[in-house]
């Protein structure tokens, strides 16, 4: 950290939040956290490349459907953020780590 660029203000990281509930409230009409998991496949679009990474950690991790659903709503939370509609490798990626950091934590 000491010699890494610097961090975001938090002004722009709080209009980067804002912007993505919003957009969740407009495409849902509810956070993405609020989402069960019917709603969630709706609102799932992935690049087939996602789609494998995800069905790959699924099965290599033994996720529980609870389990999947919870890694789709960080990884379209993550979309979110970027302001995209589709969901990519890299936020499916993200989504995973967190997963894998989450359970090594003990959580």
């Amino acid at each position: 950290m000491l010699d890494g660029p610097p961090g975001e203000p938090s002004a722009t990281v709080r209009a980067r939040v804002l912007a993505a509930r919003e957009r969740q409230l407009a495409r849902q009409g509810k956070p993405n956290s609020e989402l069960g998991g019917k709603e969630i496949e709706m609102h799932r679009t992935m690049e087939s490349q996602a789609r494998a990474l995800l069905r790959g950690a699924m099965t290599r991790m033994a996720w529980s459907a609870r389990s999947y659903y919870r890694v789709l709503k960080v990884a379209r939370t993550i979309a979110d953020l970027e302001g995209a509609d589709v969901l990519t490798v890299a936020h499916v990626g993200e989504a995973i780590q967190y997963r894998r950091a989450f359970r090594m934590a003990g959580g």
